[in-house]
């Protein structure tokens, strides 16, 4: 088990190291990074603090367990997502109790993994905007301070999912983004709520400040570098 664990803790170095080291991340699936089962990945998470790696998949998702030698793949019954040469490949997160979260990028459905027994359920959005557009999510990410997910779309439109994933709310944005293909969030900070976002693209990063109603959002243009963010949730569409 202790070659399991140092196994998962010196991936999860390499990815954080490789965003420390490159601002923009070349992405979870970079360079020509694959799953345990040699499928090429589309994005992957590192849970530590359950001893985890998550791989996302044309196959499905692929989980490596410290505590079980085999790696296991679990199928996603149902998932759409168009291929990644024409648009921002589908988002993989991680829930607050260490579930794995898998959207489309083209359907506003989210499937989660349960933790424990690997059984997917599907949970399809009700959407308060934008019911004429092809939502799908490109990065999604929870915030333990609003114990609600965000969720942002490759068209640059920024969403509020609640944690039941019933619901998703458009925040509205001070000015336009476009190819958004990744987020994270800031660092927590002493007394501070928690209320930052960082969506990432292809030519550029963007960083988002939600305001107090969670409801609006200002919008600059910046590098998410000036800022201590969680680099290993960031993610985005291999070169």
């Amino acid at each position: 088990m202790s070659n399991g664990i140092a196994t998962l803790s010196l991936l999860a170095a390499s990815l954080v190291a490789l965003a420390a080291c490159d601002g923009r991340v070349a992405s979870d699936n970079s360079p020509r990074a694959s799953s345990a089962a040699g499928e090429p990945s589309i994005r992957s998470q590192v849970d530590a603090a359950n001893g985890r790696i998550w791989w996302l998949t044309r196959q499905g998702v692929f989980v490596h367990d410290a505590k079980i030698p085999q790696k296991r793949l679990v199928p996603i019954p149902g998932w759409v997502s168009v291929d990644v040469a024409y648009a921002c490949p589908a988002a993989l997160a991680l829930g607050p109790n260490g579930e794995a979260l898998v959207t489309s990028n083209i359907l506003p459905t989210v499937w989660k993994i349960d933790p424990e027994t690997l059984a997917v359920s599907e949970h399809a959005l009700a959407l308060d905007a934008d019911q004429d557009k092809d939502i799908g999510f490109s990065g999604l990410v929870y915030s333990s301070e609003h114990a609600a997910f965000f969720a942002v779309s490759e068209l640059g439109s920024v969403w509020r999912i609640d944690r039941a994933l019933t619901r998703a709310e458009k925040v509205a944005l001070s000015a336009p983004m476009t190819k958004a293909c990744g987020l994270a969030v800031g660092a927590l900070q002493k007394a501070e709520r928690l209320s930052r976002l960082c969506v990432r693209g292809p030519q550029g990063d963007w960083i988002v400040q939600l305001a107090s109603d969670e409801r609006s959002a200002s919008v600059r243009a910046a590098p998410c570098t000036d800022l201590p963010w969680l680099l290993s949730q960031v993610t985005l569409r291999g070169e």
